[in-house]
């Protein structure tokens, strides 16, 4: 039996988290690793200043007291399974929220997927876009993003991870139902337009505190339409591979030459 490890980075609770173990169990045992806490934005980063605790919520089902999406497949690699029978997939999701474009460096549900492949499993980052702020996932539901999952999954544990070392998938599926969804679209990721929104307030005692806002899902056209923004857009699920070498090789002779 194909062996499944799933976490997010909304928490233990997310409807989004639960929807994808349905989504998954049909395709091999699910184990489940998710943050205490919600940790949205976290990106790819270790909790190396305090201890960390799995707390057994049911079988196979864990939240890890209090890490981060990375921290939760470092650490069940170490603590859940034998080196010699580790997961054959990773999958992290499903996030409340879009992850395309350059959030994905932000993204604590992409950097589940990063750490998997980091540790020699392949990975998937899955995120239901919404289409406001304020959308109500309990009216749109997950139907789309499950269906998506399973699909995407079941062809990589049959057929084998499509991607080569240190490489994952980060898929969005688009805010509409299972039949007004236009297909799968492979990707580029797009480039995000960013604002600086943050507010200050002051509390009771005069002291100043910020809170920092959220960015209009906004992006540089595509004319050939083929980064995630425009997949979207279009209705369609995208599908992006991401490398995690960032090295800019065509400025290395350039850099080169500079020195």
């Amino acid at each position: 039996m194909k062996r499944i490890l799933i976490t997010n980075d909304d928490g233990f609770e997310s409807p989004g988290l639960h929807a994808l173990v349905e989504a998954l169990r049909p395709l091999g045992h699910v184990t489940v690793v998710a943050p205490t806490l919600e940790k949205s934005a976290c990106g790819h980063s270790l909790t190396l200043t305090r201890p960390l605790r799995f707390v057994e919520i049911d079988d196979d089902f864990f939240k890890l007291d209090d890490g981060t999406p990375t921290d939760c497949i470092y650490l069940s690699k170490h603590a859940l399974f034998d080196e010699n029978r580790l997961p054959d997939l990773v999958v992290s999701g499903i996030n409340k929220g879009a992850n395309m474009g350059e959030d994905i460096t932000y993204s604590g549900t992409a950097a589940g997927a990063m750490e998997a492949v980091l540790q020699g499993i392949p990975g998937v980052a899955i995120s239901q876009v919404c289409r406001s702020r304020c959308q109500n996932l309990d009216e749109l539901g997950f139907e789309l993003a499950k269906e998506a999952a399973y699909t995407i999954c079941k062809k990589i544990l049959e057929e084998g991870f499509p991607l080569g070392e240190r490489k994952f998938l980060n898929v969005n599926v688009p805010p509409v139902p299972p039949k007004a969804c236009h297909g799968y679209k492979i990707t580029k990721a797009g480039y995000r337009l960013y604002g600086n929104d943050a507010h200050m307030h002051r509390n009771p005692r005069g002291e100043e505190y910020y809170w920092l806002g959220l960015h209009p899902l906004e992006w540089i056209p595509d004319e050939k339409m083929l980064c995630d923004f425009e997949a979207i857009k279009a209705d369609c699920v995208s599908i992006t591979p991401i490398q995690l070498d960032l090295t800019s090789y065509e400025d290395l002779d350039r850099l080169k030459r500079w020195l």
